[in-house]
């Protein structure tokens, strides 16, 4: 990748094409948790079109159980400069549209200006509902003592 020296205004369009365009989501809050970035991955996953939620909290993807939680997380690593599970991927609960519930793999990190002040915090992630549960549906039926008795 080139240094930021030479970044142009064409670069700057390819990186907001990818960004865009990408599978996965990518979400990037300000300072504040308001969501400014939410790209087509994060459409596909959360239901929301990016016209209707650029702007609100990131409460509206949050299971509200969850919150204290992140925000306590958020405001500590915004302040710190520094994430906690840095080089980390996590899975997390989050919410659709729709109410249905989601597990997410997510890693997260910072976003810093050109003279290195915090602006934001970015997460990039996927959908790993259906593999979850499955594999939660598999560890019960190992665990049930019918399912034992039937094999």
């Amino acid at each position: 990748m080139q240094g930021s020296s030479r970044f142009t205004e064409a670069n700057a369009d390819l990186f907001e094409a990818i960004v865009a365009q990408a599978p996965d989501v990518i979400i990037f809050a300000d300072c504040k948790g308001a969501i400014r970035v939410w790209n087509h991955g994060a459409e596909t996953v959360f239901g929301y079109a990016a016209a209707e939620i650029i702007g609100d909290s990131l409460d509206v993807i949050i299971p509200e159980r969850l919150r204290k939680a992140h925000w306590d997380g958020f405001h500590k690593a915004i302040d710190s400069g520094q994430t906690k599970h840095r080089n980390k991927v996590l899975t997390t609960r989050s919410v659709h549209k729709d109410g249905s519930k989601l597990y997410l793999e997510l890693s997260f990190g910072l976003v810093r200006d050109g003279n290195g002040t915090v602006v934001g915090s970015l997460a990039i992630g996927r959908d790993c509902t259906d593999r979850r549960l499955t594999a939660v549906a598999q560890s019960s039926q190992r665990a049930s003592p019918c399912a034992k008795q039937a094999e």
